[in-house]
């Protein structure tokens, strides 16, 4: 086998494990498995490999700022006290229920990104949903994985792989919301109505309406602050076409610090229930990407890209932006984005090709629990709340929800350039 070809067939072993874990293993063994293998057979420079994972400083620095708040919020029972809010404000009715945290799922997702409505939400919905005495908790529970992509790309803040398509290159923040703002509108609204309509049997269900308050703490009212403290301070670096890692992390660690000595705990609890995998796995992932680049893959694809940009950049759009969003759920969308993100900036498409492959990039997952981490992590979520979702139940409401969503989304970012 040629070294390409080896490059190629070790991307998809590692690329499938993580989507896969076999023998439950953490996804970042597997990517780092990869990349390690790379280098252990010469297909790829230690050097190489450093600037792969460099690449990805920004990233990192960005998930360990929203993991922390994440953890932080989750800690002080911030996000149990909204869902609880939303469950007595649902006054006895499934719907309105629906609807209410179908919101406070959009907001976290706009302002803390889409892993943290994955993986702190859930748990605080099935608290939500079990003593509001549900029946049927999943129709609640779908709204913390579909709308945890449906909504990342209201900000640039809402989703990493935002950071990983445009690189360097993030638009600032008021270039950013005239480009996204309908299409993220659009794909939320049509996520809501096709997911809404999808599970109007089950939302004809009893609630309780009478509804136990917990204790929002002043460690919760401090967690609230520095969360809506990030959101500005993020909004101001975006204002100012800065880089989103390092405010994120500074804001992360700041809350985390207050909160901790308002509460008068020790910080091992809080660190201990951050997953600190993510790191490894999104270098590994890089490291992979690194190698795909070596081959010519990105180049190749950027080549066409141009090419057909230069025929017709509608065309384009809507082809690109198509095939990645399907080619999200064959090996996740951070691969893909890291894949597609190097080569938009390498062809220097239009704007109207990189907003489209953005949208696949972070719309696409919709279709499948393979499509993204966020997905992912959600499946494990629930699986610690005695519920599951099997590939093929999610699959099929997919097809119901990501198209129209995604098509809405690209059409509308079309028509605003």
């Amino acid at each position: 086998m040629s070294p390409h070809g080896l490059t190629w067939l070790i991307a998809a072993l590692a690329t499938a494990g993580v989507i896969l874990h076999p023998f439950d293993w953490p996804e970042a063994i597997w990517a780092v498995a990869g990349a390690v293998l790379l280098i252990v057979l010469h297909l790829l420079s230690p050097a190489d490999a450093l600037t792969g994972v460099g690449k990805g400083t920004d990233v990192y620095l960005f998930l360990i700022g929203m993991m922390l708040l994440a953890e932080t919020a989750r800690e002080v029972k911030l996000f149990d006290w909204l869902a609880a809010v939303a469950t007595k404000r649902a006054k006895g009715s499934a719907s309105r229920l629906f609807l209410l945290i179908f919101g406070v799922g959009t907001i976290v997702t706009v302002f803390l990104s889409n892993d943290a409505t994955a993986v702190v939400l859930t748990p605080a919905v099935a608290a939500a949903v079990k003593t509001a005495k549900a029946k049927n908790p999943l129709p609640y529970l779908l709204i913390c994985a579909f709308i945890a992509n449906a909504a990342s790309f209201v900000l640039p803040i809402s989703n990493p792989a935002n950071l990983v398509i445009y690189g360097t290159h993030m638009p600032p923040l008021l270039q950013w919301l005239p480009r996204y703002l309908l299409p993220s509108l659009l794909s939320i609204v049509a996520t809501y109505a096709v997911l809404r309509w999808s599970q109007r049997a089950a939302l004809r269900q009893a609630i309780e309406s009478e509804v136990k308050m917990p204790d929002l703490t002043s460690g919760g009212k401090t967690a609230a602050l520095g969360i809506a403290a990030t959101a500005i301070t993020l909004l101001v670096a975006s204002f100012f076409d800065l880089q989103l890692g390092l405010p994120t992390a500074i804001a992360g660690i700041l809350t985390a610090i207050v909160v901790l000595l308002r509460e008068k705990k020790a910080p091992w609890t809080m660190l201990k229930g951050i997953s600190w995998g993510v790191l490894p796995l999104v270098a590994g992932l890089f490291v992979l990407v690194e190698a795909l680049d070596e081959t010519g893959l990105i180049q190749a694809i950027s080549n066409v890209l141009r090419d057909q940009s230069q025929r017709s950049v509608t065309e384009t759009a809507w082809g690109a932006g198509a095939m990645v969003a399907f080619a999200t759920n064959l090996i996740n969308n951070l691969p893909a984005g890291l894949i597609a993100g190097g080569a938009v900036q390498s062809a220097q498409v239009s704007d109207q090709v990189t907003s489209a492959v953005l949208i696949g990039v972070d719309l696409g997952p919709n279709l499948s629990v393979t499509g993204s981490l966020a997905t992912i992590l959600w499946l494990t979520a629930l699986r610690r709340e005695g519920q599951s979702v099997s590939a093929w139940t999610f699959l099929k409401l997919g097809l119901l929800v990501m198209p129209p969503a995604l098509l809405l989304a690209i059409a509308a970012t079309l028509l605003v350039h």
